[in-house]
């Protein structure tokens, strides 16, 4: 019995809610795995492709609410899409991805089928912050749109890559975009600030945008940085509009991460913004 799942539920030919005596509720993916199948039925555990142990209950009836209104075609190919990006990263993702890319991705589609194009103000940005999640992201969207025959914008891309980083991460998507758009606002301060357009294809642009993201991490995690005195004062005399605008930028982290930026960060900022505005 241990080995069995008793059937509570098919969604549908392909997704069944059973209960296993030690799992408890679950959600099994397969192909035809619920064509025939009724309330107490039992299952083998070989039968399934797919088993998704969601513990939140909230998250377990989103994911069950959200499997019952997608065409099983599309479900199939959404499943094959998070296995592929599993085995590219060749670890373990959070399950939470399965249900909100699948999520997204149907609500993209369904926008394109409505002729709606959606922007995503924060690509750049994203890009520059997660290259490889990006990169995964830009294949999954070509096979998305090569087995369903559309084309999803290239702002998916972003979406997608910010989905995955937070699988990765294991933290969540709001808190992951939140990254993109200060970093978008923290740019967009450099440019009032010092009276420049800044090219976010240039290779000084994507390093700042690393430290930035760097930066962000200690300030989370509390991690301090030590301060070069003599350099500090080397910078803020020799560069003060650049020194300034380092520390108008960490006043605004502090004020978005509600956290401490140490003055030491100063430094660092300055030599980056010195960079980007002295090719």
């Amino acid at each position: 019995m241990n080995d069995t799942f008793i059937i509570k539920k098919a969604l549908n030919n392909n997704v069944l809610i059973v209960k296993h005596p030690s799992y408890g509720e679950v959600v099994l993916i397969g192909k035809g795995i619920g064509f025939g199948k009724k309330h107490g039925d039992i299952v083998e555990e070989d039968n399934y492709e797919k088993m998704f142990v969601l513990t939140n209950r909230k998250e377990q009836e989103q994911y069950k609410m959200l499997l019952t209104t997608i065409d099983e075609d599309i479900l199939d190919i959404l499943q094959g899409e998070i296995q592929y990006i599993s085995e590219r990263v060749n670890r373990p993702l959070n399950e939470h991805i399965h249900i909100a890319l699948t999520d997204h991705i149907t609500f993209a589609l369904k926008r394109l089928q409505q002729g709606m194009d959606i922007k995503n103000p924060f690509l750049l940005e994203t890009k520059s912050l997660y290259p490889f999640e990006y990169q995964l992201g830009s294949e999954v969207i070509e096979r998305i749109n090569k087995k369903l025959n559309v084309k999803l914008p290239e702002g998916e891309i972003g979406f997608i890559a910010l989905h995955i980083h937070s699988s990765l991460s294991n933290r969540s998507l709001s808190e992951v975009n939140q990254y993109s758009q200060l970093i978008s606002q923290l740019t967009e301060l450099i440019e009032d600030s010092l009276k420049v357009k800044i090219d976010r294809e240039s290779v000084n642009y994507l390093r700042l945008i690393r430290h930035l993201r760097y930066t962000i991490e200690r300030v989370n995690s509390g991690e301090t940085v030590e301060e070069p005195e003599k350099l500090s004062y080397l910078l803020k005399k020799e560069y003060p509009l650049c020194y300034n605008t380092s520390w108008k930028m960490i006043k605004v982290m502090q004020q978005v991460l509600k956290k401490p930026v140490y003055e030491a960060e100063a430094v660092y900022l300055t030599m980056h913004l010195y960079r980007l505005t002295n090719k």
